[in-house]
């Protein structure tokens, strides 16, 4: 089946998903990133400044690297890993913080507010901030904010203010609401620097963009390396940043199969999980609705109330997904599952020990989706897997377990 993206008027579409639902003072300030955002695409003087940070600062290209013993282990596909979790910060947040924090500055805005949930978004935007000569303000659900401490620390010592959110769940949505509220009262002055596939558009289109290089990195490499198109993809999804950032480059390709890994917590109810697409798994409570700023599936109870969600990995850990990858599940192009938190622990420790790579908790679900289906796949097939991020930060956690 063929992918379409449409865009209507100025408000992009996925299908009938994503758009713009938000205040009356937000609209002039998204007109304003959207029209920014468009000139810097054409200027070369942009392009040249991004691709200098990307490549100096933070590290690209990332390595897709053969994992041998995994496949080994596996018995099944060639499995390859691209290894966003050796850029700086630690994973591929960077991508989309840098080219944000440009625009910010090409914009003159001086400050810049961001949410996070496993504290990658936060340190990335931090870091960002510091390197640009920008103020930063990071808001955190005070839940996150115990299970991500060192993340915590980080973004403190390169001089960002981390505002604990107690509201709601106290996660990842509860600190995106408290963004939005900054952002309101000082549009003037701040730039919410959004860190996924979500919110009002441009949001979940620009930051595709930025992040689409890791499949046309991914693309060259395999191409380079085996001579052909893999046959499957496979990432973790959350607001679905990495996923799209793999899954763009090869959306014209029938034949590469693509699978989006998300939280399946702790079980099927609602309020144990975070599988938002995983209906035909049994997960409950999603339908489409709007939330923080888009249309797209939405966790939610029967009197349309947004539920709470689960996941032993706090990036996984938010009630919606982006609205392109809720195209793609309903135009079958992607297919989207779901891996419990018992299994994802088991998964880091097999590549830590398999492969010497210790992968955060979200990049963990993917792996074991991959151990999963792999030894029922055909020895000659190619699988690339995006590590989307390291797993110092979950260390506290991990040690529980293992």
């Amino acid at each position: 089946m063929s992918y379409v993206t449409q865009v209507i008027g100025e408000r992009g579409r996925y299908g009938p998903y994503g758009g713009r639902y938000v205040p009356e003072t937000l609209m002039a300030p998204l007109e304003e990133l959207e029209r920014v955002y468009a000139e810097a695409s054409h200027d070369p003087n942009f392009r040249s400044q991004l691709d200098d940070l990307l490549h100096n600062f933070a590290g690209r290209p990332t390595p897709l690297q053969f994992a041998p013993r995994l496949t080994e282990h596996l018995g099944g596909a060639r499995i390859y890993l691209k290894r966003e979790d050796l850029l700086h910060t630690g994973a591929h947040k960077i991508n989309n913080c840098l080219g944000q924090g440009l625009l910010a500055v090409r914009m003159g805005k001086k400050r810049v507010i961001a949410e996070t949930g496993a504290g990658q978004h936060g340190v990335a935007t931090a870091t960002v901030a510091a390197r640009l000569g920008l103020s930063c303000t990071v808001y955190m659900g005070t839940e996150d904010m115990e299970r991500q401490r060192l993340n915590v620390n980080r973004m403190r010592l390169l001089g960002a203010e981390v505002i604990g959110v107690q509201a709601g769940s106290r996660t990842l949505k509860d600190a995106i609401n408290e963004a939005m509220r900054d952002w309101v009262t000082n549009v003037g002055t701040s730039h919410y620097l959004l860190g996924s596939v979500l919110g009002a558009h441009p949001y979940p289109q620009m930051v595709r963009d930025f992040q689409k290089i890791i499949g046309e990195e991914a693309r060259a490499q395999i191409l380079r390396v085996e001579r052909r198109l893999p046959d499957h993809l496979f990432a973790c999804v959350g607001g679905g940043s990495n996923s799209i950032g793999l899954f763009h480059a090869f959306l014209g390709d029938a034949s590469v199969k693509m699978v989006g890994v998300e939280a399946g917590g702790r079980g099927k109810s609602l309020g144990e999980h975070a599988a938002r697409l995983g209906a035909a798994g049994g997960f409950v409570g999603s339908r489409p609705g709007v939330l923080q700023g888009t249309y797209t599936y939405v966790l939610q109870s029967e009197d349309g109330q947004i539920a709470a969600t689960h996941s032993i990995s706090a990036g996984l850990d938010y009630a919606a997904v982006g609205p392109e990858h809720a195209w793609l599940a309903d135009q079958g192009r992607a297919e989207y599952t779901a891996v419990g938190d018992d299994e994802a622990i088991v998964a880091a420790r097999s590549l830590a020990r398999l492969e010497g790579i210790i992968p955060a908790l979200e990049s963990a679900h993917a792996v074991a989706e991959l151990i999963r289906r792999a030894p029922k796949m055909k020895k000659d097939e190619i699988v690339i897997l995006n590590v989307s991020g390291r797993g110092d930060k979950d260390m506290e956690t991990l040690s529980r377990y293992v």
